[in-house]
């Protein structure tokens, strides 16, 4: 096991760089000048010469690259072109935020699916399952930006029930939490669900049924534990996904997250801030499926993790 831990965590070296390039990458094809950006309307072509210059944004793309990994090989992310603050400093104040919002989010996705997943394969083919795995459709088909503006609306504007925006109290959260965790948690109820089926048709649960088991026992004990490691699988992509979808819900909700400072950087081209925003988030999908494979291997003892 140690071994493979340090083999998934030596990874992380061309995983990091391939980020960084792509991203590096994409910025310089979007359309604008950031110099003529922060510069202003009406700004002369000599104080966008000076800034552009100032902001080593004249030097050729391979060396503006090759500076910037070989400050980040430093622990320097650099500076943000719009503000001048450090992008680290800029990360910090706005992570733990999306991460609060990630780990609720997750929370309603395992406790929701889970549920959902469990209650439809008990009773297979029946009004309710078909009735849970309607509403885990929709949740799958609904986009998150268009579900979080209609429960905006129904519970913030019709019946006042929570706030419409902002992050300043529990009531804030909720609204976000579950605009992000509902995708999640309709594919974790149909994967559950899926998984449950074929493992309470194997012979060792009919044995338990035959020593007289109770039925909670059995599913909780014998089915579930066995059903649930494709299910880990599947919320940790989720988990990964929810990183990506705090961007479109941080931004519906006016949430100051990770996802919302990097919409705000792409839009005035501050490149050091979408980089080091990118990375970040990259690093903790590869840390996250690195512990969902570790929570595979106590569950699965014949996993070969090779």
């Amino acid at each position: 096991m140690t071994l493979f831990i340090l083999k998934r965590l030596a990874q992380i070296i061309p995983v990091t760089l391939g980020v960084t390039l792509v991203v590096f990458l994409i910025m310089q094809m979007i359309p604008g000048d950031p110099a003529i950006i922060l510069a202003g309307e009406g700004a002369s072509q000599e104080t966008v010469e000076e800034l552009r210059e100032n902001l080593g944004l004249n030097k050729p793309l391979a060396v503006q690259y090759t500076d910037y990994i070989k400050n980040l090989l430093q622990g320097d992310m650099g500076h943000s072109l719009k503000n001048k603050q450090p992008v680290f400093e800029e990360i910090t104040a706005r992570l733990p935020i999306t991460i609060e919002l990630a780990f609720y989010s997750i929370l309603i996705t395992i406790i929701l699916g889970l549920i959902a997943g469990i209650i439809s394969a008990i009773r297979p083919y029946s009004f309710m399952d078909a009735g849970l795995m309607i509403v885990a459709l929709l949740g799958i088909s609904l986009p998150s930006f268009w579900l979080g503006i209609l429960l905006m609306y129904v519970f913030s504007v019709q019946l006042h029930w929570l706030p419409v925006a902002g992050w300043e109290s529990a009531k804030h959260i909720i609204l976000p939490a579950v605009t992000l965790g509902a995708g999640g948690a309709a594919i974790v109820a149909r994967m559950t669900r899926s998984s449950m089926l074929d493992v309470v048709n194997q012979d060792y649960i009919r044995t338990a049924k035959a020593k007289g088991l109770k039925g909670y026992v059995i599913i909780l004990k014998h089915a579930l534990r066995n059903a649930l490691i494709p299910v880990i699988t599947v919320v940790g992509l989720q988990f990964g996904s929810l990183l990506g979808g705090t961007v479109l819900v941080e931004s519906v909700f006016a949430v100051n997250g990770l996802g919302r400072m990097i919409v705000d950087a792409i839009r005035t081209r501050d490149i050091p801030v979408v980089q080091g925003g990118v990375l970040v988030a990259s690093l903790i999908f590869v840390f996250i499926n690195l512990f969902v494979d570790i929570l595979y291997r106590f569950f699965n003892k014949r996993m070969d993790l090779n």
